[in-house]
């Protein structure tokens, strides 16, 4: 455009010029004078016509890029092709100037940020305090005075449309940790889904449970003394499930799985694989139920099944039963809601001289009395799975507030008392917050 101006401006001077000396040629006569008139109007004329014209080129859209075939790439130490330079300087930009191009085929900014998965980080810090020790041979671990408990690293992402992946990294003041990591096949014909991996299994509701999914700050006996305590029966294998269709708005659904055969260390030792056969598995069947608009029931049956540390001809077995009971008023459910929860274990363990049985169970109840304030309490009583005789009870009361949906803050005091006879009363604090997009744990 603007050499199309240049030319324009150009032209009219030199007639201007040409006209100037064929008049200081001649003599000055009238006629004349009308004449260069003429030819001056003519000009201012055609300059009005010039600069309408660019305008116009100025305010249409640009036209789309013509289709050329790729050049060839330039190898390192080549010069860029003359044709690029020319056409730099056509548009009219300085020469030094260097010119964004646009690249086709690959993953720009944005899109690359799409590919990454959701990362969150979970800090879990407590505090404790108290009289009382706990005997030498109690499956429970007392908290030390202040403790970073746990910081739990989620990856989460959708792999493709027939899957996705999660997976938890636990780091502890003693080591890093899997604490599970699986795929997820969401496509699967007849309903079928699968999970393959590490993860924690579907014995019971509280085994199910992250540490900062909790409404307490430990753990019931009866998942320390009978389940593995807080890693649980957490182990390597693939899982599969699928919802059993029921009449009158019932909920079935029935998860197997098999596993590795390793779960719990020292006196929590639930399962141990002696050889590649020995393999442990668990069953699972939920039943969830809507009572009315505001309250609903949900109940579980558990078996595992597996090897113990005592050799490799000697099992255990697991029953359990677990059932929930949720309420939340739907105007009011920001301020008022009620959770009681309760589950039995039943462990059949193979040892010497013979078989050892243990019962256990817990019962708790947790209202919210206000936006961000909750109030719960739960009762424990457990035998130990590996000694006979041998009944623990206790009992807590624990405050939570919640400052928002990423933070919380609890206390709870803690009382057990152990089939030696010894006594502890405890007073726990727990800080637990949460940072990045973490996924929503099972219901």
């Amino acid at each position: 455009m603007r050499n199309l101006v240049f030319i324009a401006s150009a032209t009219i001077l030199c007639a201007l010029s040409v006209s100037a000396q064929q008049t200081s040629g001649t003599q000055s006569t009238g006629q004349d004078a009308a004449t260069m008139e003429q030819r001056i109007k003519d000009l201012e004329e055609r300059i009005i016509t010039l600069e309408g014209q660019v305008r116009m080129l100025k305010s249409a859209p640009p036209a789309p890029p013509a289709a050329s075939t790729p050049a060839p790439p330039v190898t390192a130490g080549q010069a860029p092709a003359p044709a690029a330079a020319e056409a730099q300087q056509i548009q009219g930009a300085p020469s030094g100037a260097v010119t964004q191009t646009q690249v086709y085929g690959g993953a720009g900014g944005a899109a690359a940020k799409a590919l990454n998965p959701d990362i969150s980080v979970i800090g879990d810090f407590i505090g404790a305090a108290g009289t009382g020790t706990v005997p030498a041979f109690a499956q429970q671990s007392p908290f030390p005075s202040l403790q970073m408990h746990e910081s739990e690293v989620g990856l989460q992402a959708i792999i493709d449309p027939y899957a996705r992946g999660d997976f938890f990294i636990s780091f502890g003041e003693e080591g890093v940790d899997l604490e599970e990591g699986y795929i997820t096949f969401t496509a699967l014909p007849k309903g079928f889904v699968a999970k393959v991996g590490k993860m924690r299994s579907a014995f019971g509701k509280v085994n199910m449970m992250h540490n900062h999914v909790l409404p307490w700050i430990d753990r019931p006996l009866v998942s320390t003394n009978l389940a593995g305590g807080e890693d649980g029966i957490d182990d390597a294998g693939f899982s599969i499930e699928r919802i059993i269709p029921a009449p009158k708005g019932l909920f079935l659904e029935a998860t197997g799985q098999v596993f590795r055969g390793d779960s719990g260390t020292g006196l929590q030792t639930v399962f141990k694989s002696w050889e590649r056969k020995d393999v442990s598995t668990v069953a699972h069947l939920r039943t969830y139920k809507d009572i009315n608009e505001s309250t609903n029931l949900d109940i579980g049956l558990s078996y595992a099944r597996g090897y113990n540390d005592v050799g490799p001809d000697f099992l255990t077995n697991l029953y359990g039963v677990d059932a929930t009971l949720r309420w939340k008023p739907l105007r009011r459910s920001i301020y008022h809601s009620f959770v009681g929860r309760s589950e039995l274990i039943w462990s059949q363990r193979q040892q010497l001289p013979g078989e050892q049985r243990a019962f256990g169970m817990y019962a708790s109840a947790d209202y919210q009395f206000a936006r961000r304030w909750f109030l719960g309490g739960r009762f424990d009583r457990s035998e130990r799975s590996q000694l006979a005789n041998l009944t623990d009870h206790g009992g807590s009361v624990v405050l939570t507030y919640w400052p928002s949906e990423f933070s919380q803050i609890r206390g709870q005091y803690r009382f057990t008392r152990f089939a030696e006879n010894k006594d502890t009363n405890e007073l726990l604090m727990q800080v637990i917050f949460s940072l990045g997009a973490h996924g929503a744990h099972p219901f």
